[in-house]
């Protein structure tokens, strides 16, 4: 096998769905109709919550950031992914390739994180009520959602870096639908086994770690809900958790399927479909999630529609 350097590797081949080029069209149809909805949906929660004064507290404006998180991650996937499906053009550049990895590791490591915000603000609210105030203030607020962003951005950046770092080998072909780290680092020539030393760390700390604490939490909720002598009490405060617990449910679970698998599991081509999972239902399903499921997002939509549209007042 021929070596080339990064330096002389212009672009990379997406093989995407070659072997079914009959259902390309097919397949961008849904794609296309997918990445729509996932747009309008997110789009509608960060404007429902920027224009209502009342949902300006701590739940909802982590629900704003995952939003924002959502609709950036598909803007990083879906475009490239269109083009791939809808013209005979499957290269993605070398600068492009590494672009779409670093903010796909980016805004992954911000929702796990975010998550984990969003189970700790659901704990102060529900286990310590008179004091939720003091727990999770602003300044409190502030810190977890810039530590959140940060967290994507020190991942991406070492991770990123160290893989474009290598020799590639040619022929340039990745076996995916996108510039994701296992399928890209393949192609290099070298040895990695201390970036795969640090990948393995570096998914401890930035999966399991949140979702401990996100466990941990719900564990110490689920105790609260149990103590209070309330029937209508308890249903309420579960009824605050239950959209949270649902996307972490959908998020972990997906990316369990991707990551958490032993690699010799699954074909390229099933791989490549699990991987769909979490780059197109988790950014869809949660705006439908959180405003199906939240009496006071649906309040908010229903104010906002009449104010906007129906009445037509600023």
């Amino acid at each position: 096998m021929s070596k080339q350097n990064q330096s002389c590797m212009a672009e990379f081949i997406l093989l995407g769905f070659s072997n079914f080029p009959e259902l390309h069209e097919k397949i961008f149809g849904v794609f296309l109709v997918i990445y729509l909805v996932t747009l309008m949906g997110n789009a509608i929660i960060i404007a429902v919550i920027f224009l209502d004064h009342s949902l300006h507290i701590p739940m909802y404006l982590f629900l704003q950031n995952l939003s924002v998180v959502e609709v950036s991650f598909s803007a990083a996937i879906m475009p490239e992914m269109l083009v791939v499906l809808s013209t005979k053009k499957t290269t993605i550049s070398f600068v492009g390739c590494f672009a779409q990895m670093y903010f796909i590791l980016l805004f992954g490591g911000a929702e796990c994180f975010l998550l984990g915000a969003m189970a700790y603000d659901r704990f102060a609210a529900i286990c310590h009520p008179l004091t939720y105030p003091t727990i999770m203030n602003k300044s409190v607020l502030v810190k977890l959602v810039i530590f959140s962003w940060a967290s994507g951005v020190m991942v991406a950046t070492v991770q990123t870096t160290w893989v474009f770092s290598f020799p590639f080998c040619g022929p340039s072909e990745i076996n995916h639908l996108f510039c994701e780290t296992p399928p890209v680092l393949e192609l290099v020539c070298a040895d990695t086994f201390l970036f795969e030393i640090y990948a393995f760390t570096g998914t401890i700390l930035i999966v399991m770690v949140p979702f401990l604490l996100i466990l941990l939490s719900y564990i110490r909720i689920l105790f609260a809900i149990l103590k209070m002598p309330s029937r209508t009490g308890r249903q309420k405060a579960f009824s605050t958790c239950v959209s949270h617990l649902t996307s972490v449910t959908l998020f972990y679970g997906t990316a369990n399927m991707t990551y958490l698998q032993p690699k010799a599991s699954y074909s390229p081509e099933t791989k490549k479909l699990m991987s769909l999972a979490y780059t197109l239902l988790t950014p869809l399903l949660n705006p439908l999630i959180y405003s199906l499921r939240n009496n006071e997002m649906k309040r908010a939509l229903m104010k906002l529609w009449l104010r906007k549209v129906v009445l037509h007042t600023d």
